[in-house]
């Protein structure tokens, strides 16, 4: 008889509790997990196989999604993580994962994980929201599925990709990033990033607008959450705010270099 034994998994800000047990994920269920479970079932019904599968709740009354193997990069990160080829293959994965979820119609009132930031204008997709480098696994260097859906929301394809440039650009002061991303040129990466992804040359202008209203926003939401406890507060206490007001003064700064690379 074989048993399998649970392994805590970390790397996450956020959600605790999370484990592996053999070639599956158990993880504690939230109020949003009914939306999340839609989402990913509709990604596996149109073939996208870029995120777990959800195989249902197990006795201890968790979530059980498929374990998908490969490397979710951590800090210091790994030179493979944020090579120009592994942006471009980010950007390449969000482009799909966007065209995966575009066909999908989201009951109403779904209750998504809701106080959080956002851009104006009406949703396009449930975006991931949180596409940073503990969320990509890579295989072969390669970054091939997204993971931990928790912020999964409707929003536009915009803020998803303004989200993901936030940690894989990064738009971040020099000071608060992974020492392997300290001294790179982040215009020239945004670019590669877009270029991948296939943004549109009209929405590119709206580039670094929207990572201004996202830092706005993201401080805002991140401090009310801090109220609550948990990892959001542990977070907050860490200088997650201050981050985050860091990386707003080094956007304003550097805005005119970064727009010029974006095109």
């Amino acid at each position: 008889m074989v048993v399998d034994f649970e392994v805590p998994l970390s790397g996450g800000d956020v959600s605790e509790g999370v484990v592996r047990v053999g070639d599956t994920v158990r993880r504690p269920l939230g109020a949003h997990s009914p939306a999340v479970h839609g989402l990913l079932r509709h990604l596996e019904a149109v073939g996208f196989d870029g995120a777990p599968r959800v195989l249902g709740v197990d006795g201890r009354g968790r979530e059980v999604l498929s374990w998908v193997p490969g490397e979710a990069p951590r800090q210091p990160l790994p030179g493979f993580a944020v090579s120009e080829e592994a942006l471009r293959g980010v950007g390449r994965l969000l482009r799909r994962y966007h065209e995966a979820v575009a066909s999908y119609e989201a009951p109403d009132g779904a209750p998504w994980d809701g106080e959080t930031s956002n851009l104006d204008g009406e949703p396009e997709v449930i975006g991931h929201c949180d596409v940073t480098p503990e969320n990509v696994v890579f295989r072969g260097g390669t970054p091939v599925a997204l993971i931990d859906f928790d912020l999964a929301r409707p929003t536009t394809r915009l803020f998803d990709v303004v989200t993901a440039l936030r940690h894989w650009g990064p738009i971040a002061d020099p000071a608060d990033r992974d020492a392997v991303l300290y001294q790179v040129d982040v215009g020239r990466r945004l670019r590669i990033f877009c270029d991948a992804y296939g943004l549109e040359r009209g929405l590119r202008g709206d580039v670094l607008p929207a990572a201004r209203v996202r830092f706005e926003r993201s401080y805002e939401a991140m401090r009310i959450r801090a109220e609550s406890g948990g990892g959001w507060a542990r977070m907050w206490r860490g200088g997650a705010g201050q981050r985050i007001l860091r990386a707003q003064d080094w956007l304003e700064r550097n805005w005119d270099e970064l727009d010029a690379c974006l095109w």
